[in-house]
């Protein structure tokens, strides 16, 4: 019987790579994670967490401005970015220790350098200059930010990743994406101060979810200020003695201090060794995976953005577990990664879950639309123009509820309750069946009685 080094090796000490360690390590397993950079990943380090709390930061100015309505006297506010900035870092690194804590109780050796794939068993450790030997690998080692790298002055750009560290905050910044990253970011500057705009070559932001979501976010982004620019797109970045100026197809000149790109992610996989190891790949690099996350060799498995599946870090956390529980534990668990939960921390930000409305007039035969449109009642002693939207897509034949799609306050934790009601296969009744809290705005949830739309195949036929 061959001898290993170790029973697992983790490339990548993100969200992950850390729960599928930890939880094979608690079965038993030796186990050792290379990373090259901190433990907690994108999500932690320079991603879900810290965007979070910038996004908290950024929504403080309205909070104030609404106090006055409801009689507090609001002294003149002011706002520093370097003690946002150092007190991010300071809670980034608290939690970075948190994770590394939990990997070394769980008895998992944490190994600080790069690691490269070296055949179906073997490991490179590239800051050590040695080989060692696993019965397994998994490749945890998740994404990197986009960059249109043809396109001239792109070395001026920033992505998410510097700007988490800007020095200084810039007077006026353009944002070029719409999807999670690019909105929330724009919301982000905006609340702080910024001078926003944001552009994106696609006819509506946000491309995936539900219409009626990406056209009221744009609408919301537009009454705070921010230009939302679509179907455009740079052609050059011009650096001036003051700042950029991004050049576009349509012939804009877009003034900024900074502009960020936040066009999506590719699988940090360049000198991973995988086609080498025999390791099959997709289109962009991604590592190819079976419903077990096991790669075309027997031995190495992969998890996460890396895989270039959903790339959510929830998703990459129960990818790991399943792995470890699989191999490990003697219990095969596939992922399950149809209606998924998500939340965009935009300002207002949004929750969905399930089909879109577009989506279930493809798979069904009748689709009835619950759709409300109201004013959230925290706004009703302001001067604040915004409407929060909740829409239910019901399958017009059984009456299950397909998808949910929400607009404004707390719309990502209560996309999470919703998202078990989806996942269970809830009917409309058994909504309508459930007491109102009142008053609050998820009472609509289970008040809305008629449809506001009803589409039929035969009808649109």
């Amino acid at each position: 019987m061959t001898t290993y080094d170790y029973d697992l090796f983790v490339i990548g000490a993100g969200s992950g790579g850390v729960r599928a360690a930890r939880i094979a390590a608690g079965y038993g397993a030796k186990v050792a994670v290379a990373e090259e950079y901190r433990v907690g990943g994108t999500c932690v380090i320079r991603g879900c967490v810290p965007k979070k709390l910038f996004v908290y930061a950024s929504r403080f100015a309205e909070e104030f401005e609404d106090a006055a309505a409801f009689g507090w006297t609001v002294p003149e506010t002011g706002f520093d970015w370097p003690t946002l900035i150092a007190n991010k870092d300071r809670e980034i690194a608290r939690l970075e220790g948190i994770y590394r804590s939990n990997l070394e109780r769980a008895g998992v050796e944490i190994i600080n350098t790069r690691a490269a794939v070296r055949g179906p068993n073997a490991v490179h450790l590239v800051g050590e200059a040695r080989d060692v030997t696993a019965r397994y690998i998994l490749i945890a080692t998740g994404g990197h930010p986009n960059y249109d790298r043809k396109l001239p002055g792109i070395e001026h750009v920033i992505s998410s990743n510097e700007a988490f560290h800007l020095e200084t905050l810039p007077e006026r910044i353009v944002v070029a994406g719409g999807g999670y990253i690019g909105v929330e970011f724009a919301g982000i500057f905006n609340g702080l101060g910024v001078d926003t705009s944001l552009i994106y070559r696609g006819e509506e932001i946000l491309r995936g979810f539900d219409d009626d979501l990406r056209t009221s976010l744009h609408a919301e982004m537009v009454k705070r200020g921010i230009d939302v620019i679509c179907g455009d797109t740079f052609t050059e970045i011009e650096k001036t003695e003051t700042g950029l100026i991004g050049h576009t197809k349509q012939g804009r000149k877009l003034d900024a201090g900074q502009i960020m790109f936040a066009i999506g992610r590719t699988p940090n996989v360049e000198g991973l060794g995988l086609a080498e190891a025999g390791v099959e790949q997709g289109w962009n690099g991604q590592v190819v995976v079976d419903d077990y996350g096991k790669s075309s060799v027997d031995s190495i498995y992969a998890v996460g953005d890396v895989t270039d599946r959903v790339q959510l870090t929830p998703v990459a956390i129960r990818e790991g577990h399943a792995f470890a529980e699989t191999i490990f534990n003697a219990n095969p668990t596939p992922v399950d990664h149809e209606a998924i939960a998500t939340a965009v921390f935009s300002t207002p930000e949004l929750g969905t879950v399930g089909l879109t409305e577009a989506e279930a007039r493809e798979r069904c035969r009748a689709v009835d639309i619950y759709k409300a449109s109201f004013r959230p009642m925290k706004l009703t002693l302001t001067e604040r123009d915004e409407k929060m939207l909740i829409k239910l897509v019901v399958d017009g034949e059984s009456g299950v509820v397909l998808g949910c799609h929400l607009m404004g306050p707390d719309s990502g934790e209560l996309i999470q309750v919703l998202g078990i009601l989806v996942k269970m296969g809830a009917t409309k009744a058994q909504f309508d069946a459930t007491v109102a809290v009142h008053p609050s705005a998820a009472e609509e949830l289970v008040t809305m009685r008629e449809p506001t739309t009803r589409w039929a195949a035969e009808a649109a036929e």
